[in-house]
């Protein structure tokens, strides 16, 4: 069987509760549910629409760190800023919330991956078993369980495990089955694969660092051709779909599709690769985000 490649731009606008506002100068302005934040992002190089001294919001995030994932603090900009807060999307519904690492407890450009998954579980008309790895507060996880997949959740964080759990809740899924877990992926990897287990799909969304709960390192480059290994030997005879992002890495969205490619072509099927970007609102102007490679069977 011969691997397809298909490169393409994934676009996450399939949202009502959020929008880009604006752009530029190194930092962003976004709307999530009733919240309006200004972030920094390093790739908005470019002008912004409007004069960032102009922008309206909520609450604005300060760093130091050069670090696209460094602490910093932040700054209320309103009295109506809140901690938490609802926000929903596709039917489910979630908790947005600010934390040190400038994160809002979802990444809203992975609807696009949320979509494609829930296309091929149902799009496969059998029961479907999904591991989910570095999966944060869950909404891969309930998207999955949502239409139809037994889910394996895992992340390091038992507290971003715990916010998951309230998810699940949120969006009426209780009778749904995901297992959290919190723990070490590649420790993780490599007793599912002791144990004989078998997935129809896996999901990995690594950051360029990372420490596991007992202090275990993960560093993208170094570790992914090991995890990539374990991914191969952990699908089923039938696999659906496997996907992978990657952020602020010194890679190719092609060095990151050949990997996978190199563990997946014995099952033929179709490799996407590309990257993946938010649309600004009233404007043609996207704004990157992360580059991706997904297969799926043919």
């Amino acid at each position: 069987m011969s691997l397809k490649t298909e490169t393409r731009l994934l676009i996450a606008d399939d949202w009502e509760d959020y929008a880009l506002l604006d752009s530029g100068h190194l930092q962003k302005l976004e709307r999530f549910g009733s919240q309006t934040v200004i972030r920094p992002d390093p790739q908005a190089f470019w002008e912004p629409a409007r004069p960032i001294q102009s922008w309206k919001a909520d609450a604005r995030f300060a760093t130091k760190a050069q670090d696209e994932d460094g602490a910093g603090q932040w700054e209320l900009l309103s009295p109506r800023a809140v901690e938490s807060w609802p926000m929903r999307w596709n039917g489910l519904t979630f908790t947005a919330r600010r934390t040190a690492f400038r994160h809002m407890g979802v990444f809203q450009e992975h609807s696009v991956h949320w979509r494609f998954a829930q296309d091929q579980i149902r799009a496969a008309k059998r029961p479907l078993k999904v591991l989910n790895l570095f999966g944060y507060t869950g909404m891969m996880s309930l998207v999955c369980a949502a239409a139809g997949a037994e889910v394996v959740h895992l992340d390091a964080s038992p507290k971003s495990n715990g916010y998951g759990k309230d998810n699940q809740t949120l969006s009426g899924l209780d009778d749904r089955t995901i297992r959290w877990i919190a723990d070490d992926a590649m420790k993780f990897v490599a007793r599912e694969i002791r144990r004989g287990s078998k997935y129809d799909g896996i999901v990995l969304d690594p950051p360029k660092f990372g420490r596991g709960p007992k202090n275990e390192t993960w560093r993208f480059e170094e570790s992914l051709p090991e995890l990539l290994d374990g991914v191969r030997d952990l699908l089923s005879d039938q696999p659906q779909f496997v996907i992978t992002t990657a952020y602020a890495v010194r890679l190719s969205y092609l060095a990151v599709a050949q990997a996978l490619g190199d563990r997946l072509s014995p099952y033929g099927g179709v490799m996407e690769m590309g990257e993946m970007a938010l649309p600004q609102q009233g404007s043609d102007r996207l704004l990157p985000t992360a580059l991706y490679a997904r297969w799926r069977a043919g």
